[in-house]
């Protein structure tokens, strides 16, 4: 209710400021990027609380109507001229020469910070503007990957727009609201959409991940962003930790009874909001989630996921210094084949190999900048889970078998280690993994090369 009064008034104050404005339109009705900077500028200068909300609108509306091309042209405008006004620095940074102290610190840092953050924060007071400047971030992020980074501009800009994100979207503003049957059809209608990891196939897909006793459904929620989930994890209550994720999606499955689960199973998280990407939400919510659960379930023993590993194929195709045999590597070719897996002989020869190097994988493989190749081992890791078990042929979906050779993994999530794990992890880089994972480096008498022994990777 409050904030619906908040956003109705909101929307009374920018129609009335609109009345207030006598702003010339593009004379042939197309907005430009020109016409936009301009009506920046005036949104900056501009004192008034009904104008100013007025003017954020209309800019907000006429960014909608540019052409791809005009946002890129925008967006650069952005980065190149709405920086820190240099005379304004240049004083406070003599000021602080002559005299340091807390009060010229104070003006430096206020001086220093670009005119764009000023702007972005005036943007956010019109109705619908915290949405619209994730939107907004959504299309940065397409201009700065299609840029490959040659514009450095365009990351200082990104750098504000996250900061300024970040603060609006913290921890202390987050809601989370368990999904179920009961949950408005529009909501459900996003989750279905939204699903990153396991596609869900309709609505009775969808009820039977929510529905059943053993099924849990949890999402962060935002004031601005009222019926839109920012992020949302799939939980399946089971009896031990699953190695495999299509028994727990199968239609024909039976539900386990409460009473007798002991396992939580995160096996699907999905981020929903593209402009939002960077901003963390993940830890907080399964920090959360496993505490909702363990209220609700104080039997539940093991904390755990069933997790992809996306990045696994592509790794095996592009490294060229795979740390395996030259007699074993042509086998690896068959992972290409869509049945390989099929093949009992084939299976067999594989399983080994494979399973060796998903180990060195996640234990010894590393970026050039030295971080995980990963993107959900770096996740889960840093948020001080232990990589527990590497599951053989856990996903055999075509998604799976593309991306991963059909491994998925188990990360741990136990309570009493998890800061621990985390701080070895963010200090050291070191990946906390269960003994059975670190045997894999040495399967059945095959030794793997020393790293120090194979050229650095590309």
């Amino acid at each position: 209710m409050a904030n619906a009064f908040f956003s109705d008034l909101l929307a009374t104050i920018s129609e009335r400021g609109r009345t207030l404005l006598h702003r010339v339109q593009p004379e042939d009705g197309k907005a430009d990027a020109d016409g936009l900077i301009e009506l920046c500028e005036a949104v900056l200068s501009g004192r008034g609380e009904a104008s100013g909300t007025a003017m954020a609108s209309e800019l907000l509306d006429r960014y909608h109507d540019l052409p791809p091309e005009e946002r890129g042209a925008f967006f650069k405008a952005l980065a190149q001229n709405f920086g820190p006004d240099r005379d304004k620095v240049n004083k406070a940074i003599e000021a602080w020469i002559a005299e340091p102290g807390d009060g010229n610190g104070g003006a430096l840092h206020f001086a220093s910070e670009p005119r764009r953050q000023e702007l972005i924060r005036r943007l956010n007071r019109a109705p619908g503007g915290t949405a619209e400047l994730v939107a907004m971030r959504a299309d940065l992020l397409d201009l700065i990957n299609g840029d490959k980074g040659s514009d450095k501009n365009l990351a200082a800009l990104d750098r504000d727009v996250v900061h300024l994100l970040g603060s609006w979207f913290n921890r202390g503003f987050l809601v989370l609201r368990r999904i179920d049957w009961s949950t408005p059809a529009n909501i459900l209608e996003k989750i279905i959409r939204y699903e990153a990891v396991h596609e869900i196939g309709g609505w009775n897909d969808l009820r039977r991940r929510i529905d059943p006793v053993d099924r849990r459904c949890y999402a962060f929620f935002h004031p601005a962003l009222v019926d839109e989930p920012l992020i949302f994890v799939e939980v399946a209550l089971t009896e031990e930790i699953p190695n495999a994720i299509a028994p727990l999606l199968a239609e024909d499955r039976k539900p386990v009874p409460v009473e007798r689960a002991r396992t939580a199973v995160f096996y699907s998280i999905s981020n929903t909001q593209r402009g939002l990407g960077g901003i963390s939400f993940g830890n907080f919510l399964i920090k959360q989630v496993v505490e909702e659960l363990r209220r609700e379930l104080p039997r539940l023993e093991n904390f755990v996921t069933l997790s992809p590993v996306p990045g696994f194929m592509k790794w095996l195709k592009t490294t060229p210094y795979l740390p395996v045999a030259e007699d074993e590597r042509p086998l690896l070719k068959h992972l290409d084949e869509p049945t390989w897996w099929k093949n009992p002989e084939l299976e067999g020869q594989l399983r080994p190999i494979v399973e060796t190097l998903a180990a060195y994988y996640f234990l010894k493989a590393r970026t050039p900048k030295g971080r995980l190749i990963d993107s959900v081992a770096r996740f889960h890791l840093g948020n001080g889970a232990r990589l527990e078990r590497i599951n053989w042929l856990g996903d055999v979906s075509p998604k799976g078998l593309r991306e991963s050779a059909g491994v998925m993994v188990n990360y741990l999530y136990r309570l009493d280690d998890i800061e621990k794990n985390h701080e070895a992890y963010a200090n050291d880089g070191t990946v906390v993994a269960s003994n059975a994972v670190k045997k894999l480096l040495k399967a059945e008498g095959r030794r793997l090369l020393d790293i120090v022994a194979l050229p650095k990777q590309a």
